[in-house]
């Protein structure tokens, strides 16, 4: 390979963004987050339990809508009355356990990884974040699950510490901050 060739790697490398833009930077930032702790660390094996049931919930409610439309075209109105309401509640339904789930199960989670220790014990480690609307704060949770305990460590920054001026996103500062949340929480369960 060149250097032509790896200057242009490494430039297509570089995340730029809108830096006015709160839910793009938000993202950004959680996609840097999550890259910069499964990198370095192969022993993490990243889950997707979260995302799967929010997928179910909502094929589920698609599947309860195409359902409704497609007895109504076989059934015109008056007969498809009952099967029509249980589609209606149904669906409802689903949207609420869809909305209790995103609002108290994920909390802005990202990010959840298994750990398998070498006496068996696994141990789930699970990166959230959080940014309000109009505010520069980016507070980033990294938590660690065993069967006996768990344990937390945050950070709570400005974004403008992990992106420059032009919007693009420095890497390398949100993997000291990932690496030294990881570390703490680490070391914590290693003196225990």
């Amino acid at each position: 390979m060149s250097k032509k060739d790896e200057k242009s790697q490494q430039i297509d490398e570089f995340v730029k963004i809108n830096k006015w833009d709160g839910t793009a930077v938000k993202h950004a930032l959680d996609d840097a987050v999550k890259s910069a702790l499964f990198a370095t660390r192969p022993h993490l094996k990243e889950q997707f339990g979260l995302i799967n049931t929010r997928l179910i919930l909502c094929t589920l409610a698609v599947g309860v809508a195409v359902m409704a439309h497609g007895w109504d075209f076989t059934h015109p109105f008056p007969e498809s009355k009952p099967v029509l309401m249980f589609c209606v509640v149904g669906y409802f339904a689903l949207m609420g356990i869809l909305t209790l789930h995103t609002t108290f199960r994920e909390k802005g989670t990202f990010a959840v990884a298994t750990e398998r220790m070498f006496n068996g014990e696994k141990r789930i480690w699970e990166a959230s974040s959080d940014m309000k609307k109009y505010d520069d704060k980016y507070t980033l949770l990294l938590s660690i699950k065993d069967p006996k305990h768990l344990k937390e460590a945050s950070s709570v920054k400005s974004c403008a510490s992990f992106i420059d001026a032009n919007g693009v996103v420095l890497d390398n500062y949100i993997a000291n901050e990932v690496n030294r949340l990881y570390n703490s929480l680490a070391v914590e369960k290693k003196e225990k």
